[in-house]
Order: structure tokens, then C-alpha cells, then sequence
């Protein structure tokens, strides 16, 4: 069973508005999208450690090629990442190699990523742009859109943070192909909560899906 490309969404708040784009191959079209929102400063990508040889390496290449300049910088997996030490290092490299405010920070990841390098991006010289490249389900439908960004601190998570919205928010459907079966019911845990709470049709259009594509509690990656 195929389904359609979804239109490309737009986010609007009181600080800011912003395009949701979600798509298969979404990555190889991230260099045009930068130059169409004027970003052509330097860009410093953070990405987990665990995608960045299967996504951020190649994206880098693809965004050289493109004519940007790329800073790279690995995130060690893990919610333990998001802590005051991982992000001064961030700050460190970021000043280090020269960050100026006219450049962007490129979260790519899961929602580990997309908080500790939104806040760097929030942080760094009294903020600078963020784009979000959430690689997880879970992300892509919850931590990678709203402006939430932060870190945790030894006597609660998220205690240290900021909202800063992100310029674009683009999810390449491919990256969940890499997800291991937990990492896909927890991003289906979020879509089912939301259908739940507030959208009846998303909540039927779900138990629909489930019955034709044969998921059940056994299936791996199912509901």
C-alpha cells in the first residue's frame, strides 16, 4: 500500500512562522529550502551518533557540494546527551570555529538532538536559526516542532531550556526505515495519544490502517 506525499504544513505562533515539510527523500532537497529562507551562512550540524554516518555525513557532502560551509559535531546516543557539559561543549566548538550570527544550527536526530541543539542555537550568541531533521517518528510528530528546546539537569529533566522556534522543519519519511520496532511504537504511542485527545477522525483513520496493514501487539513496529 502507497499513500499520498502529505502537502507541506505551516506552523504559526506568536514569534514566529514556519514550514513543515514531510516527504520521502526530504534531505536531498535541504539545500535549495536554506538558500529560499536566505540562509547562507555557516552551518553546524549536530547529529546523533547514531545516524551520522547513514544521514549526516552524506548530508554534509550534499550541502558542500551545494556551496555551504559545514561544521560538524557528533552527539553520543541517549537522553543522557542532554546535559549542562554536552552542551558547553557545543558552545565551545561553535565559538571556537568561529559561529557568526547570520548562520544555522542543523538538528539531526531524534528528539535528544533536536532539544540539545535547539537550545545550543537558542544559546549561542543570543540566539541564531535552527532547522529541525528529525530521523525518529517520535520526533518527527512531537519534539521536532513547537520551538521546545533544553537539557536536563541532575534533579529533573528539561529543567534548563527555551522555546526557539526552528526556521523549517523537514522529516524525510526514508530516515524511519533505520528505526529499530521500539523506536516506531513510541512514535506511534505520540500519533495515537493525539488522536485520542483531540482528532476522533485521526484516531478511526489509525484503526483503519491497523486492519489493513495486519499490525497487531505481535507485530514488530505495529500499533
Amino acid at each position: 500500500m502507497t499513500y499520498p506525499t502529505p502537502p507541506d504544513l505551516t506552523v504559526t505562533t506568536t514569534s514566529a512562522t514556519y514550514p513543515v515539510v514531510v516527504e520521502s527523500g526530504a534531505l536531498s532537497s535541504l539545500p535549495s529550502r536554506l538558500q529560499a529562507l536566505g540562509l547562507r551562512g555557516a552551518l553546524w550540524l549536530v547529529c546523533d551518533g547514531a545516524v551520522a554516518e547513514l544521514y549526516g555525513l552524506p548530508l554534509a557532502a550534499r550541502l558542500r557540494a551545494a556551496g555551504f560551509t559545514v561544521h560538524t559535531f557528533r552527539v553520543p546516543p541517549g537522553d543522557a546527551s542532554k546535559n549542562q557539559s554536552q552542551l558547553g561543549e557545543i558552545h565551545t566548538w561553535m565559538i571556537a570555529n568561529g559561529v557568526e550570527r547570520r548562520d544555522a544550527v542543523l538538528a539531526l536526530g531524534g528528539g535528544v538532538v533536536g532539544d540539545l541543539a535547539g537550545f545550543a542555537a537558542a544559546s549561542i550568541l543570543r540566539g541564531i536559526a535552527v532547522v529541525q531533521l528529525p530521523t525518529t517518528l517520535l520526533a518527527m510528530v512531537d519534539a521536532a516542532v513547537g520551538g521546545k528546546t533544553g537539557i536536563n539537569h541532575p534533579l529533573g529533566k528539561n529543567l534548563i531550556g527555551a522555546f526557539h522556534q526552528p526556521r523549517l522543519v523537514l522529516a524525510d519519511t526514508d530516515t524511519l526505515a533505520s528505526l529499530p520496532p521500539k523506536s516506531l511504537r513510541e512514535g506511534w504511542s505520540e500519533v495515537i495519544k493525539h488522536g485520542v485527545i483531540r482528532d476522533l477522525g485521526l484516531f478511526a483513520d489509525l484503526e483503519q490502517l491497523a486492519t489493513q496493514r495486519g499490525w497487531s501487539e505481535a507485530t514488530p513496529g505495529g500499533l
